[in-house]
């Protein structure tokens, strides 16, 4: 596709804020020019109880005023809101990469799902302050939705308007994960980093490096911090040895969609050297992990240009620490709830604000023999989070729930890049206009943003939600 041509009547794009600044959750940047309104992500809000409350908010435009929504990647931050947005007549395509658009489709009947379900458990129980308690979307809202995804090749130029131009580069964050390029009618150009994957992922080759915009908006989510990954596989294997030999039960709450890929990958490693006696069964509780599972296991089949050419040589294998039991049926969940020890459990949420997972943290917490492992960033607000901070009880299903058993933080296992690894990402780029660091806690961003300033001499900010900007 060519680049439109700059206009000299055209006004430059206004960028709005709408989430996923000074947060890790809410992911949503809305481009409007003259003749296009974009919406760059469209997540929900997690965490705390503050944040949560802002996914019932309706936005600052109309949704049916957007003419188009790209999606960077297939997590609840970043696609989660796409139900509601179409509950309120959203109606244009939404744009992502053809794996992005499956994966969601798997994130989103799970988000419905949850909702539905933590509101008849609300209503039966009595637990909720709201008379009754409704989901934020249903299963109706979601069939409409995905009626609606229009998947795009990674790497090709494609027109979603006349003068605005997409353009997905890979993002090595999840499989299908992408930053985005948008071309402006003005010829100003913009890019959304989306997530970026670390180099040292397992299984996906490193994000495509930045080449340059007018305008970037560049994740934080650890702009404060470095992995270690290393240690984190030496402190991963330690724990699950430890409880293990004392018979206790590993729960590891994680991300359906690839922590639960590198959390198998991992095992598998053990398995394979020995250190994971092969007497001791692998779980994977959650029907969203084991759809995304079959996604990733496409993926290495049709040998995908995303994959490292080892996992590619290896196969399936990589992600099988075989023998592992997949429980499908609430009915399976169940009987893994009644078994004793030693056992390992993979299931999701990874933040533990819902899912399968709940029922064995309160299963497994009060005895010390067990362990939970926290695999990646734990936003506040989480159960996970309270856990990594040391609570003693944790409140699930209207209850306090005693916290007895060990609690190991391996937050290297996360699939973000670190602060060193977003700076090699932007390399010798030419520097923006002004970069916008977003998508990470207030002091993760803020560091960042000091060393992009101080280090690459570029103009770094840390907007607010709600601001609106100029893109030239």
């Amino acid at each position: 596709m060519s680049q439109p041509a700059p206009s000299a009547a055209s006004r430059p794009a206004l960028l709005r804020f709408l989430g996923g600044v000074r947060t890790v959750t809410g992911s949503k940047f809305l481009v409007e020019s003259d003749h296009a309104r974009i919406l760059v992500d469209c997540g929900l809000f997690q965490g705390v109880a503050d944040l949560r409350r802002r996914n019932w908010d309706k936005l600052p435009c109309d949704a049916r005023d957007i003419h188009a929504v790209v999606i960077t990647h297939a997590h609840l931050d970043h696609c989660g809101y796409l139900p509601r947005l179409v509950r309120h007549g959203f109606r244009g395509p939404i744009l992502a990469g053809a794996a992005t658009a499956r994966l969601a489709e798997i994130v989103l009947r799970d988000s419905a799902r949850l909702q539905m379900e933590a509101a008849e458990h609300a209503n039966r129980h009595g637990w909720s302050k709201h008379r009754p308690a409704k989901p934020l979307y249903d299963d109706d809202d979601v069939d409409h939705t995905v009626s609606f995804f229009d998947p795009v090749p990674v790497g090709s130029d494609i027109e979603i308007m006349a003068g605005t131009g997409l353009r997905l580069h890979h993002g090595g964050h999840i499989l299908g994960s992408a930053w985005v390029r948008l071309t402006l009618e003005d010829g100003h150009t913009l890019v959304v980093s989306g997530d970026l994957g670390r180099p040292g992922h397992p299984l996906l080759l490193p994000p495509e490096p930045f080449t340059g915009a007018d305008v970037l908006l560049v994740e934080s989510t650890y702009g404060n911090r470095r992995h270690d990954h290393e240690s984190a596989q030496r402190e991963f294997a330690s724990v699950i040895t430890r409880t293990l030999s004392r018979g206790g039960t590993v729960v590891i709450p994680a991300f359906a969609i690839d922590r639960t890929e590198v959390v198998l990958h991992e095992l598998a490693t053990m398995r394979g050297d020995g250190s994971l006696p092969r007497h001791v069964p692998v779980y994977v509780d959650s029907p969203m992990a084991l759809a995304a599972l079959d996604v990733y296991r496409d993926a290495i089949r049709s040998h995908s240009p995303e994959l490292r050419p080892e996992v590619l040589a290896v196969g399936e294998a990589v992600i099988s620490p075989d023998p592992f039991l997949a429980a499908r049926t609430v009915q399976e969940s169940i009987d893994i709830n009644n078994t004793a020890g030693p056992a390992i459990i993979v299931s999701s949420a990874g933040m533990a604000t819902g899912g399968r997972v709940l029922h064995h943290l309160h299963r497994i917490l009060p005895d010390p023999r067990n362990a939970v492992v926290i695999v990646g960033f734990a936003a506040a607000g989480t159960r996970s989070r309270d856990l990594v901070d040391g609570a003693r009880n944790l409140k699930m299903f209207g209850e306090y729930v005693p916290v007895r058993a060990e609690v190991a933080d391996v937050p290297h296992f996360s699939a973000h890049a670190d602060a060193d690894q977003i700076l090699d990402w932007l390399g010798a780029a030419p520097a923006p206009h002004t970069t916008y660091l977003v998508h990470g806690e207030e002091t993760a961003a803020e560091t960042l943003r000091d060393r992009i300033s101080d280090e690459l001499g570029w103009t770094a900010v840390v907007p607010r939600s709600g601001e609106a900007v100029l893109v030239r």
